[in-house]
């Protein structure tokens, strides 16, 4: 063994990890052992985002990672629908970037409340990114404002861009400068060429998410994390089809949504799940029209999948 380094996980393919050094040069990794994550069932023990110590082989091409730094945060999935393990998607973040489309595809509010919820659940701050907006008009449009409303009003910033029109892109690069960014939406909303718009270095292969999930075949799907030129990493993950949700208790889904959790300690039960108990400060809120239907819905819809 040569010498000691440390330095940032960007990908990971199973066996090998490439780790990003502070002098900026890219090592090829194992694991030394077994690694236990404390407290939590994972298909990964390392994951991108991790900071990790290794020691350089003698060929000074490839390490041994020998210590994993503490995380700040992460974030899981779960690893597949009937085991109890999760995959962690990525360690260290500092904000949940969800890219959706009203058209072309149609991001559905239950799958961008699941992401907040999951966010929530690990103290990730959220924005949201409307992309193509060039293709927005009538009914779309009002329905894009009033969901951009909404969620501002309940504290998520939210961002309008289109990469054709060139429209807000400035914005979506300060809001990445600097920080540490896991980027999800599903294929076809512009997640890559809105990235490839902010940093024409990266050259993202549009699409290439949408590769990962041929149907019928099971394969098991990678982050990876990118350093920006303007500073800050974006993490791009693949295949966010079930997100998060997992390791939630009943009771604790409300305090996932916080326009619930401020209006929680006025109900009447402490145990109150929302839906039909008396006394109940978040149903009367939704009565005087203080949360939003759509939310609530999306709520109760979680509430029966938690089982």
């Amino acid at each position: 063994m040569m010498g000691k380094a440390s330095g940032k996980v960007l990908r990971s393919t199973g066996s090998w990890y490439s780790v990003l050094t502070d002098s900026g040069k890219q090592i090829n990794c194992r694991l030394k052992g077994r690694f236990r994550t404390k407290g939590i069932n994972t298909t990964n023990p390392v994951a991108v985002g991790d900071v990790v110590d290794f020691l350089l082989e003698d060929n000074n091409e490839t390490g041994v990672i020998n210590r994993i730094h503490e995380r700040r945060n992460y974030i899981v999935r779960k690893a597949t629908k009937l085991s109890k393990a999760v995959h962690i998607i990525a360690a260290n973040i500092d904000q949940a970037v969800l890219i959706a489309s009203l058209v072309e595809p149609r991001t559905s509010t239950g799958f961008i409340d699941r992401f907040l919820v999951t966010a929530e659940a690990y103290h990730i701050p959220s924005i949201i990114v409307f992309n193509k907006n060039d293709l927005y008009a009538g009914e779309v449009r009002q329905q894009l404002n009033y969901f951009k409303t909404a969620y501002e009003q309940i504290g998520y910033p939210c961002l309008l861009t289109s990469v054709p029109e060139k429209y807000h892109l400035d914005e979506l690069q300060d809001a990445l400068q600097d920080k540490h960014s896991l980027l999800a939406g599903h294929s076809g909303v512009g997640k890559s060429a809105l990235i490839n718009a902010i940093d024409k270095r990266l050259n993202l292969k549009t699409g290439r998410i949408s590769a990962y999930h041929k149907k019928g075949t099971h394969t098991t799907t990678f982050a990876e994390m990118f350093p920006l030129s303007f500073g800050g990493y974006i993490v791009d993950t693949p295949g966010i089809k079930e997100f998060g949700l997992v390791q939630f208790e009943k009771a604790e889904l409300g305090q996932r949504f916080p326009e619930m959790r401020k209006r929680m300690p006025h109900c009447r039960f402490n145990n109150c799940l929302h839906v039909d108990e008396p006394g109940c400060a978040v149903v009367e809120a939704i009565e005087k029209g203080e949360i939003t239907a759509f939310r609530y819905m999306n709520y109760l819809n979680m509430l029966d999948g938690l089982g």
